[in-house]
């Protein structure tokens, strides 16, 4: 009955059931925590968080955290009214109107191949770590892109198997994050609380607290409460969508935040030198607490761990993205939209999944020539506030359209004054993300690693604006509108 439910709600938004529906609620949550990763989020940001602002940078993770629970409120009322995968185009298409959607869509396919790049550059190092191979920048990208080829061979073999690996992930989670960081907490830390309100002459605040050091320290903790939409990429997967979905980002979100600031909070008191974090000398210090904590024996199974939640994480990203380039592309408004929209035997995108394990390994090259994990940061995150900016600032625009002049039912003004609160965050993380700063690259980096968050924002705008102009994509997604999909009724 639900399942009937279910595909003659996608008919209603104008399609037919074509992937497979078997996640239920625990498994789409599950799909949000393997996404936004406590693993890859924190322990790819804690050395360059400590490096620019020392111990005291964790204080940024509660302010990212509450800033995404805004954007959570606006994601969740459109999740449970439009249950369809590729949310940031079928939503504002929905909400604004064919320019609009086209260009929020184009923007989300290119935040989310960048962000499986940046994903497969940051786990490079424990893959090299657990094979005993000294890293260096050739052999990272080379390691990372041999990485993005098997989560698309993995996601190739349909939604039953990514739904196997991902719990198999979020358990390496569990056991990486909850337990290894309750035992740093309470069993073997060596620094008192008073650490986390140090800088120890971070580079970013050699004078002692600074507003633009916590500024580049919210750029940085920006990359770690991400990913929680790949909840509603699934959508058209899950059972009850409508229903689910919304309950499943907000377990998804608030799970993760909670396991994140407990263990920032746990490995800066483990760490028996954090200085040398802070200085640089100690480029692992999750990995210093862990081992230094339970004995050298533990660094291979640690790195393990680590490194299975991390290929979770690129599993899902992947599934996200390529959901993302099929919901568009069945519309035929993305070049290739042919190849894009294809499902193979076992109904996984494998055309969309394809197409994103190549360009994610071209975006590997930016990491040649020096050690790029700050600039990846905040590259990988940059177009992603802005997708979610375009997707809060539809959802105002259409709440304060409402009332009896729009046919609407009037929204509740907490609604709106929350809403507003999230385009004014989004806004002011997604210009803090893209600013410049050096003091996030490697010492000596190429001046394109500085600017890779502008740049790619820029050249993704820049592409997005021409296809626009000479293909005119638009007009396809008019003519749609024009059938089905409009969904008028009460504001979101």
């Amino acid at each position: 009955m639900e399942a009937a439910s279910d595909a003659a709600r996608l008919h209603e938004l104008g399609y037919e059931q074509r992937l497979r529906r078997t996640l239920g609620l625990v498994d789409n949550v599950v799909v949000g925590i393997a996404t936004i990763s406590p693993v890859v989020g924190l322990y790819s940001v804690l050395q360059v968080g400590t490096s620019v602002l020392g111990p005291a940078w964790v204080w940024g993770l509660p302010v990212s955290l509450a800033g995404q629970c805004l954007l959570l409120t606006v994601y969740t009322r459109l999740a449970g009214r439009f249950p369809l995968a590729g949310q940031p185009y079928q939503w504002t298409r929905r909400l604004v109107g064919p320019v609009y959607a086209w260009f929020t869509g184009w923007l989300a396919v290119c935040a989310y191949t960048v962000s499986n790049t940046t994903i497969a550059y940051l786990a490079a190092p424990w893959m090299l770590a657990l094979a005993g191979w000294a890293p260096t920048p050739e052999t990272t990208v080379a390691v990372a892109a041999l990485f993005v080829v098997v989560c698309a061979v993995a996601n190739l073999r349909g939604i039953g198997m990514l739904r196997w690996l991902l719990n198999c992930g979020v358990a390496a989670e569990l056991v990486a994050v909850l337990g290894v960081g309750l035992a740093l907490l309470l069993v073997f830390r060596r620094q008192d609380f008073s650490l986390l309100g140090e800088t120890l002459s971070a580079r970013g605040a050699e004078g002692g607290f600074t507003v633009g050091a916590f500024l580049a320290v919210l750029a940085v903790a920006g990359w770690v409460f991400i990913g929680f939409d790949a909840c509603v990429a699934v959508a058209e997967e899950t059972h009850g969508a409508s229903r689910n979905v919304p309950r499943a980002l907000w377990w998804a979100l608030l799970s993760v935040g909670t396991l994140v600031i407990m263990n920032a909070i746990a490995v800066s008191l483990a760490h028996p030198r954090p200085a040398r974090v802070v200085t640089g000398r100690d480029r692992d210090p999750v990995g210093t607490a862990v081992v230094s904590a339970f004995g050298s024996w533990s660094a291979k199974p640690f790195s393990a761990v680590v490194l299975i939640a991390f290929f979770a994480c690129g599993l899902a990203a992947q599934g996200l993205t390529a959901r993302t380039l099929y919901s568009m592309a069945r519309d035929d408004v993305l070049p290739a939209s042919r190849l894009l929209r294809l499902t193979n035997s076992r109904q996984a995108p494998g055309g969309a999944i394809a197409a994103v394990a190549a360009v994610s390994c071209a975006g590997l090259l930016l990491g040649l020539r020096a050690a790029a994990i700050g600039s990846l940061i905040t590259f990988g995150s940059a177009v992603i506030y802005l997708v979610f900016l375009l997707i809060a600032s539809a959802h105002l625009r259409a709440q304060l359209r409402a009332g009896p002049g729009g046919g609407r039912v009037p929204v509740a003004r907490r609604v709106v004054v929350v809403t507003v609160l999230a385009v004014a965050w989004l806004a002011f993380e997604f210009v803090n993300i893209a600013w410049p700063r050096a003091i996030l690259a490697a010492p000596g980096a190429p001046w394109y690693q500085v600017w890779a968050a502008p740049l790619v924002t820029v050249l993704a705008v820049g592409t997005g604006a021409l296809y626009l102009a000479a293909a005119r994509p638009q007009d396809k997604v008019r003519a749609l509108s024009a059938h089905h999909g409009s969904d008028p009724g009460s504001a979101p």
